[in-house]
C-alpha cells in the first residue's frame, strides 16, 4: 500500500470525516449511500445504477480479492467514489489481475479509508442519503462542504442519458460468465445444459443495464438486441421482437417522461419484464407514481415476499426510489411481492397483459440466486404468447 495521504469525506449537513486516501488524486461530489454487502465490490463499483453516487461498504475489509476480469457490470466504473474501513494491504485470489487501488486510480476514481464507516451509516439510516463531497486532494473544509452543498440533487436527475448506449446492438454471449452459469454465443447450434433450443427475440431497454442480466437472458433462452433508453415505440416495431425487457439504470424515474411513454406504446403489444429502474418505468407507464426512499436498499440480504406464493426470497437490491401502491389502485395491475424490512412494493403485474416487473436484482451481480426463476418465467411467458395461450 502506498504511504499515507489524508483525505476528507464532507456531508451537506456539516459532517467533516476524515481518512487515508487511495485511489484516484482527485475531487468528486454526489449523494453518499451505503452497501451492506459482504462481498462483491467489483460488480457494485461498475453497476451503471451507482452513477452519481459515492458508496460506503459496510463490511469492514474491502479489496482483500483483487480485480479480475470477469466480473465488471460495465466497461469501466461508474461509482463517483469509494469508502471504506480498512483497505486490504494484500490481494490474494487466482482470479485477481490488479489491487482495487490500482484499479481506481486508473480509472479516476477516488477512496476515502481508515473512517468509522459505521457511524456514516448510522447517520445516513437516521438522516437518509446525503450530498457529500470526497476529495483525497489538498482542500479545506469549508470547500468540500460547499462542494457537497452545491451538488445538484438526486431528485429530479435523468442520469439515464449518461450511461445508456449510444447505438443498437446484439449482446455476444462471448464474455466470461459471473457466475459459472452454461452460456454460449448467441446463434451457436449446440445449447448448454438448461438453455432453451428455440430462442425468442427481446428488445432490451438499456437504462444502465448490468452485463450479468444480459447474460443471464442469453442463459435462458432469450437473443438480446440492445437499444438505447431514447429509443422510441417505433423503432422496437421495427425490429418485430418476441418480448420487451426495461434494465435497472440511475437517478429519479420520475424525470424520464420520454421513457414513459414509450413503454406506454409497447404495454399493449409485447410480454414485458422489468428490472429495477425498469420496474419503476413500468409503474409511471401504468400511471403510476415513484417516491424517493429515505436512505434506499442496497445489499445482498434483501428480504421479499410474494404475496401470490407465499415464498419468501432472499434478494440483491440496489435503488433509492420506490412504487406507491396507492398510485396503482384501479391502474390495471397488482402489487405481487413487498419488501419485508419497510412493506414497499417489490414486484408488479398486469391483471391482462404479459407484463410483470421486480424491483430487486434477480441476476445476482453479486448476491443470492433465490430470484433466478424469474428468467424462466419471463421464457415460459413468452412462450405462452407466441403459442397463443396469452
Amino acid at each position: 500500500m502506498s504511504s499515507y495521504k489524508p483525505a476528507i469525506l464532507a456531508l451537506e449537513d456539516g459532517s467533516i470525516f476524515r481518512g487515508r486516501a487511495f485511489g484516484s488524486s482527485a475531487t468528486v461530489s454526489g449523494e453518499c449511500v451505503f452497501n451492506t454487502s459482504m462481498t462483491g465490490y467489483q460488480e457494485i463499483l461498475t453497476d451503471p445504477s451507482y452513477f452519481g453516487q459515492i458508496v460506503t461498504m459496510t463490511a469492514v475489509q474491502i479489496g482483500n480479492y483483487g480485480i479480475n476480469d470477469a466480473d465488471n457490470e460495465a466497461a469501466t466504473p461508474k461509482a463517483s467514489g469509494f469508502v471504506v474501513r480498512e483497505l486490504s494491504p494484500v490481494v490474494s485470489n487466482w482470479r485477481s489481475r490488479l489491487s482495487l487501488e490500482d484499479y481506481l486510480a486508473r480509472h479516476g476514481i477516488p477512496g476515502i479509508s481508515e473512517i468509522d464507516t459505521r457511524a456514516l451509516t448510522k447517520k445516513l439510516r437516521v438522516d437518509g442519503a446525503m450530498k457529500c463531497c470526497l476529495s483525497t486532494l489538498p482542500i479545506s473544509d469549508d470547500e468540500a462542504l460547499r462542494l457537497a452543498r452545491s451538488w445538484r440533487d438526486m431528485a429530479g436527475s435523468d442520469y439515464v442519458r449518461e450511461v445508456t448506449t449510444r447505438d443498437p446492438y446484439l449482446w455476444k454471449a462471448d464474455e466470461p460468465s459471473n457466475h459459472n452459469t452454461p452460456y454460449l454465443p448467441v446463434g451457436t447450434t449446440m445449447n448448454a445444459p438448461g438453455v432453451p433450443s428455440r430462442k425468442f427475440r427481446v428488445a432490451a431497454f438499456d437504462y444502465g443495464a448490468k452485463y450479468s442480466i444480459y447474460r443471464k437472458l442469453v442463459n435462458h433462452g432469450f437473443e438480446v438486441q440492445v437499444f438505447p433508453a431514447t429509443a422510441e415505440a417505433a423503432q422496437i416495431r421495427e425490429h418485430r421482437p418476441d418480448a420487451v425487457f426495461l434494465s435497472n439504470g440511475p437517478g429519479d424515474p420520475s424525470a424520464l417522461p420520454y421513457i414513459h411513454r414509450t413503454v406506454t406504446n409497447l404495454l399493449p403489444e409485447f410480454p414485458m419484464f422489468g428490472i429495477c429502474l425498469g420496474h419503476q418505468m413500468l409503474t409511471h407507464a401504468l400511471g403510476g407514481k415513484t417516491f424517493k426512499l429515505k436512505f434506499g436498499h442496497r445489499g445482498g440480504n434483501q428480504p421479499v415476499k410474494n404475496l401470490e406464493t407465499g415464498r419468501v426470497s432472499i434478494t440483491a437490491q440496489n435503488h433509492g426510489f420506490a412504487t406507491d401502491p396507492k398510485s396503482l389502485e384501479q391502474r390495471g395491475a397488482r402489487i405481487t411481492e413487498i419488501n419485508l424490512n419497510d412493506q414497499t412494493v417489490e414486484g408488479l403485474r398486469h391483471n391482462t397483459l404479459p407484463v410483470f416487473s421486480v424491483q430487486y436484482h434477480p441476476e445476482a451481480a453479486p448476491g443470492p440466486n433465490d430470484a433466478d426463476p424469474l428468467f424462466v418465467d419471463f421464457y415460459r411467458m413468452v412462450e405462452s404468447r407466441k403459442a397463443g395461450k396469452i
